[in-house]
């Protein structure tokens, strides 16, 4: 009975099989001054149309936080990576082709056929109540407006329907299928011997003349990177926020002027008896339908009391006339808009006259209101007064920021008169021209390490620019040691170059021990090796993956055959492949599970073909820094 477009969120959490990372948060960034280029900076297009750098950097800030909710425990540095960035990235782009090819082809539903799909299709049914109204708790929780949601919906409608066609018309022949998992589940019944090099280290004993021959051969493997250590200051809200007061009566007034925030919602808990009549019903039936309805008025008006028994034998409503008609407690934007309307308006135990709304004409009985009750401000005074902050803060950060860039710069020999006039800290730390792989924040910036290593701050030893290296943060640097890239000496890395060399011809002499083994077992083929298994591409048995691809290519046709694995710095492996055995039903379900598998694995194949398709017709272009590009790769 109510309205769809106030409800459901199950579709949303449905898509993340289609899209890995929902966005739907691009809503641009509002920048200042003359600093808002790095934030403007297009790092794809989609038809002509720019992702810009600072919407990546929000997308990507929602996508940590929504990842750090779902799962507390997580390392943040493990999610601020190039590779995650580029994730990120990505999923955008797939996003804005597919909202393009939904809108060439005019796929978005309207919102008749989006009540519809609420009412008929199964999978809502989790987010209805028993009554049939909405579950208005996940609506909240995902804390957006109705009209956001319905937004969002529509498009996610649209989104699907560009790759749904391409999902469900895959077809996967019985024996394409066979063919497929056959080569994934077959086995083969092996004889194993393995040669590991670590068996084989304390024979190598290096001399001194050998260790230096060997540093010299391999220079290039015992270099130190070129590395700068610098001193650099971070402007940003947090710090000019530390430096401003802010006057008691502020703070009251804020709180005032945003009580609604510290407000308790007012939810209200009504009865209602509802005579179905659907509102593309014929007029005369709509018309016996409220009738009907203005009869069960005129008995409650009689016999206020008998309301709950009423509504038990002539409610419509299957949800809640079980209950005399009970829904419960709910706040503004649960129910459709006369329903609401009807019932805010009423004063405890008032019975409304007979309400139309689309699914029909309702006779409603308030029963109690809760909530409405404001938090105290001394309860809530901390948070008042950080959002104070940070809102003065946003608003003189403009000014701020031009003068910090114009202070670095006009005087480029220290950091000192920025740290002074902005009350900021130094911060200290060794970087390299790229982000190291667990950098986060202002040392994963590559824009700020360009700057670094560039002429002037290199050679010169001036200060950086500002650089902005996140919404609202600018930061300057200053080189205060340079190394460049050498070749450690060897009294540096004697360790790591003995490990290395005995490594080296321990595997040597591994592979050694191994061939001579397999030259015996080929010379008498009633030879045993010590060890039988029977393995298949998703059952190694313990196997490195180099025995089992080697045993599954052997020629069937020539078993048993003898064969030599070089594991390279592992050591050796000597094989007998006995014979071949059918696949293992229980590796992976039964023959129809398998199936379903490799279609879905093939329409997966599929999507991405014509996603690859759609991102040349809507003409996608990457632009991101070339060290998020390689991250991915």
């Amino acid at each position: 009975m109510f309205d769809f477009i106030r409800t459901h969120s199950k579709l949303m959490l449905g898509l993340v099989v289609l899209l890995i990372i929902p966005s739907f948060v691009f809503f641009g960034l509002q920048g200042y001054s003359s600093f808002t280029d790095a934030a403007n900076a297009a790092v794809a297009q989609v038809d002509g149309r720019k992702i810009t750098q600072g919407e990546w950097d929000l997308a990507h800030q929602r996508t940590i936080d929504r990842l750090r909710q779902q799962m507390p425990g997580v390392d943040v540095g493990l999610l601020d990576t190039p590779q995650m960035k580029r994730e990120t990235l990505d999923a955008m782009v797939r996003e804005r082709v597919l909202l393009a090819e939904a809108n060439a082809r005019h796929l978005f539903p309207t919102d008749q056929r989006l009540q519809r799909l609420f009412v008929s299709d199964p999978q809502f049914a989790d987010w209805r109540n028993p009554d049939g109204s909405v579950n208005r708790d996940l609506l909240a929780a995902q804390g957006m407006s109705s009209d956001l949601f319905a937004q969002q919906l529509r498009t996610e409608y649209g989104m699907q329907q560009v790759l749904g066609g391409v999902t469900r018309s895959v077809v996967a022949p019985a024996a394409v299928a066979a063919a497929a998992l056959d080569a994934l589940l077959q086995q083969r019944e092996l004889q194993v011997e393995r040669f590991d090099a670590a068996d084989f280290r304390d024979r190598v004993q290096p001399t001194d003349d050998e260790l230096q021959a060997y540093h010299k051969a391999n220079e290039g493997r015992f270099r130190a990177p070129e590395q700068a250590r610098i001193e650099y200051v971070e402007l940003g809200l947090d710090a000019l926020g530390r430096g401003i007061e802010v006057a008691e009566p502020d703070l009251r007034r804020y709180y005032d002027e945003n009580a609604s925030r510290w407000t308790r919602a007012e939810e209200r808990r009504a009865r209602h008896i509802l005579i179905q009549a659907d509102a593309d019903a014929p007029a005369a039936d709509r018309g016996k339908a409220k009738e009907r309805a203005e009869a069960m008025l005129g008995k409650l008006r009689r016999d206020p009391a008998a309301f709950e028994s009423l509504a038990r034998a002539e409610s419509q409503d299957p949800g809640s006339a079980t209950r005399g008609g009970d829904l419960g407690f709910f706040g503004r934007g649960a129910m459709v808009k006369p329903f609401e309307d009807a019932v805010f308006a009423m004063r405890p135990g008032e019975i409304s006259p007979v309400v139309e709304t689309d699914f029909g004409y309702h006779v409603i009985r308030l029963d109690e209101v809760r909530g409405g009750e404001r938090t105290p401000f001394e309860t809530v005074r901390g948070e008042v007064e950080a959002e104070v902050r940070q809102q003065l803060a946003q608003r003189a950060f403009a000014e701020a920021a031009e003068q910090f860039t114009n202070v670095v710069y006009e005087q480029p020999d220290s950091l000192q008169p920025a740290i002074e006039r902005f009350e900021l800290e130094p911060k200290t730390a060794t970087v390299g021209r790229q982000p190291a792989p667990d950098a986060q924040g202002t040392l994963a910036s590559q824009a700020l390490l360009d700057a670094v290593f560039g002429d002037d701050a290199l050679g010169r030893r001036h200060n950086t620019n500002a650089i902005e290296v996140a919404p609202n943060t600018l930061v300057s640097a200053r080189v205060v040691e340079h190394r460049p890239e050498r070749t450690r000496a060897l009294d540096e890395v004697r360790g790591e170059v003995r490990a290395a060399l005995v490594a080296e011809r321990a595997a040597a002499l591994a592979r050694e021990a191994g061939a001579q083994r397999l030259a015996g077992l080929r010379a008498d083929p009633e030879a045993a090796l010590p060890t039988t298994v029977t393995v298949s591409r998703v059952q190694l048995q313990g196997q490195p993956r180099e025995i089992v691809d080697a045993a599954l290519r052997a020629d069937p046709d020539a078993l048993p055959a003898a064969l030599g694995v070089d594991l390279g710095a592992q050591g050796y492996a000597v094989l007998r492949v006995l014979r071949v055995l059918p696949r293992d039903p229980a590796a992976a379900g039964g023959t129809a599970a398998l199936r379903s598998q490799y279609a879905q694995a093939w329409a997966g194949a599929e999507q991405r073909a014509v996603l690859a398709a759609l991102e040349q017709r809507h003409k996608v272009r990457i632009t991101a820094p070339a060290a998020v590009r390689e991250g991915a790769d």
